[in-house]
């Protein structure tokens, strides 16, 4: 059985519609990436999943239950956690305080947040360094460590990592992947990543979706999308260029 699985979801903003008609699995284990260029859908469909958009419709199922339109903190306690793009941590907290934010979502007290925190300062040493500064005062790559590690202190089945990369050097990106695959392998989660670097989406995915104009356009293994002509779909480029005023064809750039 899936562990989540979204039929027809559909989901927008007042008049406008964002998402249209997705049908979506995620496998217990799996790193599914949600790829597109900006305004496809991928940011809407993960506040959908995670009980963030009012106006979502279709049907999502997570561990076999009906969850859509279920609270976002309903959906915390099931162990369904999103980080969401731009880190959106407290900034006027400490880190130890953003930590403790997090287990609070999870309904765990005392030794069991405490045995969580360490294990988790152990993955983040440069949390465990800067534990009690403001969470203001970290880096962006520091406050992208502290935004995905509070989700865990939640101790999620599925993590929803909205642009985990967004606005970090090259150097951070590569080591942000890193993480991702790691979580899976050491602890066995499963993750839906939304992604803009969609070359490295693929190396530690097993599945992708990509979304445009908020449909999905194809779906499969890395090795399938990129054999279908992903650049083609992500960043909108017609399968035939159109003729010039002569009727020759126009010239790729």
């Amino acid at each position: 059985m899936a562990l989540l699985e979204a039929h027809a979801l559909t989901a927008g903003y007042g008049p406008i519609v964002a998402l249209r008609d997705l049908d979506l699995t995620v496998e217990p284990g799996e790193i599914v990436a949600l790829l597109g260029a900006n305004g496809a859908g991928k940011t809407t469909t993960l506040m959908a999943l995670a009980g963030m958009n009012r106006q979502a419709t279709g049907r999502v199922t997570f561990k076999g239950e009906e969850v859509l339109g279920h609270a976002p903190e309903a959906l915390v306690s099931r162990g369904l956690c999103l980080v969401p793009e731009g880190r959106r941590i407290f900034g006027r907290l400490s880190v130890a305080e953003n930590l403790l934010m997090g287990a609070a979502g999870g309904g765990r007290k005392g030794p069991e947040v405490a045995a969580d925190r360490d294990r988790l300062l152990a993955r983040f040493p440069v949390l465990e360094r800067r534990y009690e500064a403001l969470a203001s005062e970290l880096s962006g790559g520091e406050q992208q460590q502290l935004a995905i590690a509070r989700g865990l202190m939640a101790r999620p089945t599925l993590l929803l990592l909205d642009e985990p990369s967004l606005g970090l050097a090259p150097k951070l990106i590569a080591a942000m992947f890193e993480l991702i695959a790691e979580l899976r392998r050491d602890d066995g989660m499963t993750i839906l990543v939304v992604e803009q670097n969609v070359h490295q989406a693929l190396d530690v995915c097993d599945r992708g979706y990509v979304l445009r104009s908020g449909r999905c356009e194809m779906q499969g293994t890395p090795a399938e999308l990129r054999r279908r002509g992903l650049e083609r779909a992500y960043l909108g480029i017609p399968d035939e260029m159109p003729p010039s005023s002569d009727g020759r064809e126009v010239a790729k750039a």
